[in-house]
């Protein structure tokens, strides 16, 4: 799994804007190097993005600002909810940027912050932000007055200073951590917002009688997985559920996709629990679009059915708020379950079952081509610059997610609409259930 970064400081100090010229500077290169691929309009307002400098991977958080206690604010429980994402961040994190705000020099938000950070024992650099030429470095002095070795100069805005800030990162970053083999099971990650019964959930499918189980020491922080086996068939949950220390209670729910994401990366097969009483909210699809961006199959299970009224009315209310927020997955089952009651959550593994089959699913090459031609016959592309575009080939190159490639004479013309159009007829033709497909657009 891929070390995590976290950018904290109090407001207005560039944590956002820092944050966003390492994800757009890191895609540049990767961009580059590799064919990359996003879905449009899922997580674009992300507070999380995967970064990549001198061919080390980590994940980097953006976090809302810091406010020392005492401080009037016109909120005092935006006060107290932004202070809590910054100690969450400071607990989910490998490597802790503190950044200031170099033109305003120290403040006691600075000072509480950085006595919170020592404390925590992680690895921390300390960086002022805003200084733009070399000449202002001196404005660092200030700085200096909590104890730290280096202050390292940056500009957030113009770029001043930030190799050497990513080289510095990627210098106090451990090594990716491995994943843990255990033996050749699907391994399923439940996930979804705080208080929606992933943890309820689990307990019943330990709870049944048919299921035996094994615990293993987590490959992540503060997590057990369970080794179930249903009908002879072993199953590996990654739980997510119940990891919150005692005592501490986050209420900020956008800090719950740091640690969805360290279960995706290691999952097969992504269960997305949705809370049925309160339908689908922004939060749900950004966490599915994170485990589409990562290749997962998906479930989609809508517990604490038992307390829906009118079943038929809301199962198609919800339906169609599936469709309008999960468009990029419509390829998803959904079930309907109580983890309270223990009703139909057995029905999940006959469905992971038949998903982690289609994940593996190979197409001939002779039959895709076929499939090409006829696709291609009832909708040909429009002329690009004034000449025909001619599909020669196509051909599965992957799976896990199943992965295709379309030689055309111009890549330039197939837009992303296209490759929906073609994903649409091979899901109609070959299935695919619950697993993202990706196409790409080569020239030969």
């Amino acid at each position: 799994m891929n070390p995590i970064v976290a950018i904290v400081g109090r407001p207005n100090v560039g944590k956002s804007t820092l944050f966003n010229r390492i994800i757009r500077t890191c895609a540049e290169r990767i961009k580059s190097a590799a064919i990359t691929e996003s879905t449009p309009g899922v997580t674009r307002d992300r507070n999380y993005g995967e970064a990549e400098w001198e061919d080390k991977k980590f994940i980097i958080v953006d976090t809302g600002g810091f406010y020392a206690e005492g401080i009037p604010h016109e909120d005092k429980d935006i006060a107290r909810q932004v202070k809590e994402q910054a100690l969450f961040a400071i607990e989910e994190s490998d490597l802790i940027i503190h950044l200031f705000n170099a033109k305003e020099g120290l403040n006691p938000s600075d000072e509480e912050l950085s006595n919170i950070l020592r404390g925590s024992g992680k690895k921390i650099l300390w960086v002022a932000n805003k200084i733009d030429v070399p000449s202002k470095e001196d404005m660092l002095l200030d700085f200096y007055k909590i104890g730290a070795d280096e202050i390292i100069p940056v500009s957030a805005v113009t770029g001043h200073g930030f190799d050497e800030l990513m080289d510095k990162i990627v210098s106090y970053l451990p090594e990716t951590m491995a994943i843990k083999k255990t033996e050749d099971m699907p391994k399923i990650a439940v996930v979804g917002r705080p208080n929606v019964g992933k943890s309820t959930l689990i307990n019943s499918l330990l709870g049944k009688r048919r299921l035996i189980v094994s615990p293993i020491p987590g490959t992540t922080r503060d997590a057990v997985d369970s080794v179930c086996t249903y009908y002879s068939r072993k199953y590996l949950l990654i739980d997510t559920a119940g990891i919150r220390k005692k005592g501490k209670v986050y209420s900020i729910e956008r800090f719950s996709v740091v640690r969805s994401i360290k279960s995706i990366e290691r999952a097969d097969v992504v269960i997305v629990v949705l809370d049925s009483s309160e339908g689908i909210v922004d939060q749900d699809q950004k966490i599915a679009g994170i485990a589409e961006e990562y290749g997962k199959s998906l479930i989609f299970l809508l517990n604490k059915w038992d307390i829906v009224k009118n079943p038929e009315t809301e199962y198609k209310k919800i339906i169609q708020q599936l469709k309008s927020k999960m468009w990029f997955a419509d390829y998803v089952p959904c079930i309907t379950t109580s983890g309270l009651e223990k009703k139909r959550t057995t029905k999940i593994f006959p469905v992971i079952d038949e998903i982690i089959k289609e994940r593996k699913k190979r197409i001939p090459t002779g039959d895709l081509n076929k499939f090409l031609s006829k696709v291609m016959a009832s909708k040909p592309l429009p002329a690009y610059r004034g000449k025909e575009v001619k599909f020669f080939y196509m051909t599965q190159i992957g799976i896990e997610p199943p992965t295709f490639v379309v030689f055309v004479n111009y890549p330039l013309a197939v837009k992303q609409q296209h490759i929906r159009y073609i994903e649409k007829a091979i899901r109609e033709e070959y299935s695919f259930k619950g697993t993202p497909i990706r196409i790409y657009a080569k020239s030969r």
